[in-house]
Parts: C-alpha cells; structure tokens; sequence
C-alpha cells in the first residue's frame, strides 16, 4: 500500500468533526498548564458528546481485574440477540498510553458489539506515566491468561476470544500478542484489530510534512511526549512488546489494519502490511480515505467512521465464525 505525493484532503464530515473538538478543547485551560490526572478529567467532559448515543445493550456488566503491578476496572458489553457463551473483543482504548478511558470509548465499544453479535470487554489498562511500560502490557497479558481458564463465570466463550484497540491499544494488541506467543499461549488470540496503531516512536520526516505541524489532531511533538510517558528508557524503542514494528510477524491470526488517509502514524501500520506479509501472516488492511488520526470516534458524524467500524466489527465476526 504506498501513499501519493501529495498531501491528501481530509473528508469534509471528519474536517468538521476536528473543528468541533478544537473548539472544545479551547473551553479549558491549555493542557501543559494541568496535572495529568486533570488533563484526563478534560478529556472526558471534551469526549463526552462522541460517546453519546448508538445501539443500547442487552446487558452491561462492570468488573474489575487485579494483577500484580496494578488493577484495572472492565466493561462487557453484551449485544441483543445473542446467545452464550458469546465471543469476545478484548477492546484497549486509544490515548498516547497516558489518556482516555472505557468511557471516552464507550459507543465505540457498544457500536462493534451490535454490528458483529459478539461481546465486547473494554479494559481501562493502567496508565503513563504514572505505569511505565510494561505495567500495563503485563497486566493486559495477565486478564487474557486469567479470562482463558475462566471465561464460562462470564459466560464469555474461551475458545472464541480475540484483542484489539486504536492507537496506543492497537500497539497493545500486537505487544500482547507477542508476549503470549513467548509463553506458548497464542493460540488463545483468533484474531486481532488494529484501528490507527502507534507501532513505533519514530515519526519520519516526511509524515511529519504531510500531516503534523500546527492544526494536526496529532504531531511529532506531541507523539514524540506520549511514548516519553510510557517508556523508561531508550532501550525500550527498540523492544517489540514495546514498540510492536520491531518484531516478528510469523504465527499471527488473522489481523485487520485500518489505516486513515491523513494519520501521521499511517505509515506504521503500512510497514507493519509489509512485514506481515512477507512473513506469510494473514492480513487485511483498509486505508480509509480523508480520515485523520481517531476518526472512529466521529461515528455520530461521519459516513466513513461508521464504514471502518462495520468493516472491523465483520471482520471479527468472520473470524469468530471460522474459530
């Protein structure tokens, strides 16, 4: 998939949508000014009108997990109409590994639930930089292992279960992937989603050109803060589990890759097709026209934002089906 010279034009539903959220983004004071405790309180009240509305669940279950570094509170959410034990997205919110929660990403999680008849379990991982890496991968990694031996206490399907997330939760899906596949516990994984994932810290230049600089929905400077957040050190860029784009793609399921247009991280996910198909792994990956960096969230608003997220919520059920 090669991107063209020019600097494509960003959908005028999406243009819209990030004119809104600039608009509310300038109602509170500026972010470096705030704590990040208070920087999180802001995103909620400025995310709060995407969260509104879609599909009403049959049922909505909160929970929480304990792990060894941490603990994380849960959300399942189980569609009408369908039976138990349900197949389940392990779903990981976006956010520079530092923001955002399973209540940013709600009607996210509540649209792929009733587009694909599965269950959905929103995770809200521990967050940087108070968690550096691998605080919240280890804990994610720990539930997958703990919801493989007890799912039917959920009624969720064990054998039925795939990851995925946007941004930072898409590099988590791979991380954990991996992690699992070192301890011989892959094949709990069927399939994986990534929506946008951050895969690496470095930003090209050219990327940076094209779709960074001032009035972007997301810089290198910006991108270049987020992954200062959740590492420790240097040492962690180059580690997969960290930065996904640095490991090896042989034994994947079946993964799905959307790619917006007009998203200065585009071009991980392009490299990431690359490398999975040389290493013989089944990928689909969809670029997405005039989107941006979290175009999803804009279901309410944008064509295209409801297009990606049928197309991920068929492409897991599809693989649910082939389980």
């Amino acid at each position: 998939m090669s991107k063209s010279a020019a600097t494509p034009r960003l959908n005028p539903e999406l243009r819209a949508f990030l004119d809104e959220m600039r608009e509310r983004w300038g109602e509170h004071p500026p972010f470096e000014s705030l704590t990040f405790p208070e920087r999180r309180q802001v995103c909620e009240k400025v995310r709060q009108r995407w969260a509104d509305g879609g599909p009403k669940m049959a049922e909505t279950l909160e929970k929480s997990f304990s792990c060894a570094d941490s603990s994380m509170r849960l959300r399942i959410y189980i569609p009408k109409g369908v039976e138990p034990p349900y197949p389940a997205l392990i779903y990981l919110h976006g956010g520079g590994f530092t923001l955002f929660s399973i209540d940013t990403h709600d009607r996210l999680m509540r649209e792929y639930a009733d587009r694909g008849n599965f269950a959905v379990i929103g995770v809200d991982y521990p967050l940087a930089p108070e968690h550096k890496y691998p605080v919240a991968l280890n804990c994610l990694v720990e539930f997958v292992l703990w919801l493989a031996d007890n799912a039917r206490d959920w009624n969720i399907d064990e054998g039925r279960l795939a990851i995925g997330g946007d941004s930072a939760g898409g590099n988590l899906s791979f991380a954990a992937f991996f992690l699992l596949r070192e301890l011989g516990e892959d094949h709990i994984i069927k399939a994986i989603l990534s929506n946008y994932g951050g895969f690496s810290s470095t930003i090209s230049d050219e990327s940076e050109a094209r779709f960074g600089g001032p009035g972007s929905i997301m810089d290198r400077i910006e991108a270049r803060q987020y992954w200062c957040n959740y590492l420790r050190n240097e040492e962690d860029e180059l580690d997969p589990c960290a930065a996904p784009l640095h490991g090896d793609f042989k034994r994947f399921p079946p993964t799905f890759l959307v790619i917006p247009e007009c998203d200065i991280v585009a071009e991980h996910s392009i490299e990431v097709e690359s490398r999975m198909r040389a290493a013989g792994a089944p990928v689909t990956a969809k670029l997405y026209r005039g989107a941006p960096h979290s175009f999803l969230e804009a279901m309410s608003v944008s064509a295209l934002a409801r297009e990606a997220i049928q197309d991920g919520a068929r492409f897991i059920a599809s693989a649910f089906h082939s389980a």
